[in-house]
């Protein structure tokens, strides 16, 4: 990002701005998969703020730690750091405070953990934005510059806008996931619902004794309930 002189002119949004967001926009309610979306977002934002790098970190809820999902850098060393738990760093922090945070110079910040890749990789000012649904963090996008740079007010806001679009992509992805286990899940029930009905008819077993075979197949040949049961019916359909 170029060094720009600060001024006490009012900020407004460029064309480009706005294609920017509008492409962003756009591309959260396209049919790519969630990797995809996320590599046209760093790749859409750092042309847009001039980034170095430009990162987005997911929580682990569980492991409560984030870790670089997507990334325009094609820095290995970068896109391989190790996850940082949160309220570490400052990525960690500013999803512990819920708040955007900007570091002026990131190989002399005690909170920064690495800052010899920083310094390797020419890095050093950087604004750190949380991704939120509502009140719950899900991750961080982070923008790096190569030198010293004082982020401005509409620079924090466009990107605080970025990060909610990613969230709702996350958001969407999740839920769409969710929907397709869950078709997959009640498809599988009804198989195997028709498989036991199959054995319990041909081999005079109960529901119990035809599940239980089902399943036993299924271990004995490391293949799942469903293929068994698609098998059995397969077999049974035959003349």
């Amino acid at each position: 990002m170029k060094q720009k002189i600060n001024s006490n002119k009012k900020e407004t949004i460029t064309t480009k701005e706005i294609e920017t967001l509008y492409k962003i926009s756009q591309t959260i309610t396209s049919n790519f998969y969630l990797k995809d979306i996320l590599d046209l977002i760093v790749v859409t934002t750092a042309e847009l703020m001039g980034s170095k790098i430009c990162s987005i970190m997911l929580l682990d809820e569980t492991k409560q730690e984030l870790k670089i999902v997507a990334t325009q850098s094609l820095s290995e060393e970068y896109r391989n750091k190790p996850n940082i738990k949160v309220g570490q760093s400052i990525s960690g922090k500013a999803v512990k405070e819920k708040r955007p945070i900007t570091i002026l110079d990131v190989t002399k910040e005690p909170d920064y953990m690495y800052p010899k890749i920083a310094e390797k990789e020419g890095l050093r000012s950087m604004l750190s934005v949380p991704m939120m649904i509502k009140d719950k963090v899900i991750g961080v996008i982070n923008s790096y510059t190569s030198k010293k740079y004082k982020f401005t007010e509409k620079e924090i806001k466009m990107l605080k806008v970025i990060a909610n679009q990613a969230a709702i992509a996350i958001e969407n992805a999740k839920l769409l996931e969710e929907t397709l286990s869950y078709k997959e899940a009640l498809e599988t029930r009804k198989l195997i619902e028709k498989a036991k009905g199959i054995l319990m008819e041909k081999n005079n077993l109960t529901e119990e004794e035809a599940y239980q075979t089902i399943r036993k197949k299924s271990m004995d040949s490391r293949k799942s309930m469903k293929e068994i049961a698609e098998a059995i019916i397969l077999t049974s359909d035959m003349p």
